[in-house]
């Protein structure tokens, strides 16, 4: 089993750790990191564990898992994570990685890219829930608006459980959608009770400035960076999908489509089976790709 070493690194407003698995004989191969966000390095694991012959480094963004922010603020922007994305993989000091990056993580790395393709070699960016490219993005942005200001009223279960009718959506939205009854927390097994916590990355921090991000397309265009969007072959016409191929279309090429849906990549992490052998073999086949 490959050694994983935990990095600290100091970034504005936060403190930010990483993990590196360093392999033997991946010396010719660019260094493969895999994000998410609020996913933590414990949501790649399954992943990780593909990807034997190469340097991999998996990371807890700022207000998530053991990654501190400590300015105070209560919401974090696509533009921070990506500034910790830069100083990570300056940090690393191996030239431009490979980055796949999932959902929110796919919105950070596509700011990233944006300021600094240099960085980058190659980026999947996996279903990134970017509303401003849908063509419902006001309703969109509106439904996100409402679960993080039912979460801030209400608490985690009556936010979380609007987040997850939300996802489970499938097609546009309307300006009815956040008119309609509230979703029961506990049809969703989650607590009826407000216990007064606010400290959730994602309702929280990340709700808001995630899903408001609108992509450079110019710049993306423009980059050194060869980037491909994917998107979940059982995810539909899911809210992150249909961004992805927004995305992509943005881009202007074709998305490309993984194996499973939003979680394709998690082989029992968080509770969730997804299909990561399979995920994990086109992956491969993308990032070994010549274009």
């Amino acid at each position: 089993m490959t050694e994983i070493v935990t990095h600290t690194l100091d970034a504005v407003g936060a403190t930010v750790r990483y993990d590196v698995r360093t392999a033997a004989d991946g010396a010719d191969q660019p260094p493969l990191f895999l994000i998410g966000s609020p996913m933590d390095a414990a949501g790649f694991v399954t992943l990780a564990s593909h990807f034997t012959d190469r340097t991999v480094i998996t990371y807890d963004p700022r207000a998530c898992g053991r990654s501190v922010r400590d300015d105070g603020a209560s919401e974090t922007l696509p533009e921070e994570h990506a500034d910790d994305l830069r100083r990570v993989i300056e940090a690393l000091g191996k030239g431009p990685v490979d980055l796949f990056a999932s959902s929110g993580g796919a919105v950070n790395s596509l700011a990233l890219v944006s300021r600094h393709p240099e960085l980058v070699r190659v980026l999947v960016a996996h279903e990134p829930p970017a509303a401003p490219v849908l063509p419902d993005s006001e309703a969109a942005l509106a439904a996100c608006a409402d679960i993080y200001e039912t979460y801030l009223r209400d608490g985690l279960g009556a936010g979380m459980a609007k987040f997850i009718a939300l996802c489970m959506h499938q097609g546009q939205l309307t300006d009815e959608w956040v008119r309609q009854p509230a979703p029961d927390p506990a049809s969703f097994g989650l607590p009826t009770e407000d216990d007064g916590s606010r400290d959730d990355a994602l309702l929280g921090q990340n709700m808001r400035g995630c899903t408001g991000y609108q992509p450079d397309f110019a710049a993306l265009k423009s980059a050194s960076t060869r980037i491909v969007v994917a998107v979940g072959e059982e995810s539909g016409e899911e809210f992150p999908a249909r961004a992805g191929r927004a995305v992509a279309a943005g881009l202007g090429r074709d998305a490309v489509v993984f194996p499973g849906n939003h979680a394709g990549f998690l082989g029992g992490e968080y509770g969730q089976q997804g299909k990561p052998d399979e995920f994990a073999k086109i992956l491969r086949e993308v990032l070994s790709a010549e274009s």
